[in-house]
């Protein structure tokens, strides 16, 4: 969805972003401060899982009903920079010192709802951050920086299970996570400015006649454009709350304007990987304590921790596949890394499955999970990536789709995860018909691989990209 090249010349616009020429610092301390976000707002929301069974003696309801904590306020979704990441640790903060003060389970899940909703920007504005400030090599890396801060945050039950092994009361759980994230919210205060970059109209001179004459071939018109510099902000003025509002953006339109993403087939195929691996959640089948529950996720350490040296793999392979390509490149060249990835999840759940079923050694048990956890990794980081790649015109637009695609994917498939696995066993459930689901999802690799730019090409000439096309204001390639 990219704005066609006039026919009738070619303007070379020799402009970089300011943005882009930040230190190396000041991009490192914004992208840590995404990260740890990620983690916190992740952890907090799937940390207390292990006191499932306490929330169902405490206030008198169902162990399914009490998992809707940890399900429903994955419905909340945000998105935004600078006064967005504010306002959102803000919001995060108080859910969660709210969620320490609840007496009621319709006060704990409303203040469960506040905190991810502020928490959901976690989700998207990691992403816009690293496309506006880290030039396109540079991305999947960063990104891959982010998921694994993302992914650790599953880690929370394990923090959780030890408080409660400590004597301590579940509300010491949200106590802490409501210091750490004062602390963020301090730090991003200072450390996250602005990267919305407004780029001027430029005035245009053609070098070149576009005038035909009797019997003459035009030319075609070339001209270059000259950067506008913006000066240089003070340290205060970085501070301020507010950001840069677009006025010719209309919010609604943009929320509406995004729904049209679903209908792409790069976008969907980001919304399906997170969907489905968020909603495999993974549940202890060997009636374990509510203090060593969380002992679990010490497999999804193992599998991201094996995954995170893999990180740069998709930059490294796209950067040669380049130079091969006589220095073209195409979305399509950092999914060759997923390649190995692709039936490692599916051999994982088959395996998670059996072990639980048949009561196996749960070192079984343990290695399913992190042969899913190190696949998701791939798959996460990098239809990520590739979907950036295709559609960089309005990532803010995609974003939305995304989270809200993905959010409803993983609500559907985990809201019942707990009776469906009851009612028909770990065999049928994880290792038939979740282990399918995910083969499939996987398998789209090759289609991308193989058809990938055809159906991009396609898209193109689509109703969609004229609509998207009308939006874009200027498009520079970083």
């Amino acid at each position: 969805m990219h704005p066609e090249e006039p026919s009738t010349g070619r303007h070379l616009v020799h402009r970089t972003p300011m943005i882009l020429q930040w230190p190396a610092g000041k991009k490192l301390a914004i992208l840590i401060t995404c990260s740890l976000f990620s983690f916190l707002s992740n952890s907090s929301l799937l940390g207390p899982s292990v006191y499932i069974g306490i929330f169902s003696e405490e206030f008198g309801i169902t162990p399914n009903t009490a998992a809707g904590l940890i399900n429903y306020p994955n419905l909340a979704f945000g998105f935004g920079r600078r006064p967005v990441m504010l306002m959102s640790l803000i919001c995060y903060c108080v859910g969660l010192i709210a969620a320490s003060q609840a007496k009621s389970f319709n006060g704990l899940m409303a203040a469960r709802v506040i905190h991810a909703f502020g928490s959901g920007v976690c989700e998207a504005l990691p992403v816009q951050l690293v496309n506006d400030i880290y030039f396109l090599h540079e991305r999947g890396t960063r990104l891959g920086i982010y998921t694994i801060c993302l992914c650790l945050g599953s880690t929370g039950p394990l923090y959780a299970g030890y408080m409660l092994a400590g004597g301590h009361s579940w509300r010491l759980f949200f106590y802490v996570e409501f210091a750490f994230g004062m602390a963020l919210l301090v730090f991003a205060f200072f450390v996250v400015e602005e990267t919305t970059y407004h780029r001027p109209t430029p005035s245009v001179a053609p070098h070149g006649s576009s005038i035909m004459e009797s019997g003459e071939k035009p030319e075609v018109a070339t001209s270059e454009v000259a950067a506008a510099i913006p000066a240089r902000k003070t340290f205060v003025e970085t501070l301020k709350f507010w950001g840069t509002w677009e006025k010719d953006s209309p919010f609604f339109l943009m929320m509406i304007r995004s729904f049209s993403y679903f209908a792409i087939p790069h976008v969907f195929w980001v919304i399906t990987t997170y969907g489905i691996y968020i909603g495999l959640d993974h549940r202890s089948p060997y009636n374990w304590s509510q203090l060593n529950s969380g002992l679990i996720t010490i497999s999804t350490i193992v599998g991201y921790g094996l995954a995170f040296p893999f990180t740069s793999s998709s930059d490294r392979l796209a950067a040669r596949l380049t130079r091969k390509n006589n220095g073209i490149r195409e979305a399509e060249m950092r999914l060759g890394v997923m390649l190995p990835a692709m039936l490692l999840a599916p051999a994982g759940l088959i395996l998670y499955g059996f072990s639980a079923q048949k009561n196996l050694h749960w070192i079984c048990y343990f290695i399913g999970v992190a042969m899913n956890q190190f696949a998701s990794y791939f798959y996460f980081t990098f239809t990520l990536a590739y979907a950036i790649d295709s559609y960089n015109s309005n990532i803010s637009e995609m974003l939305i789709a995304m989270n809200l695609g993905k959010q409803a994917i993983s609500f559907g498939m985990g809201i019942n995860l707990l009776n469906w696995i009851l009612e028909h066993g770990y065999v049928v459930m994880i290792a038939g018909v979740f282990c399918g689901i995910v083969l499939a999802n996987n398998l789209t690799v090759i289609i991308f691989m193989l058809y990938g730019k055809r159906i991009r090409k396609f898209m193109h000439s689509t109703f969609l990209a004229k609509m998207h096309r009308a939006s874009i204001k200027e498009v520079a390639t970083h």
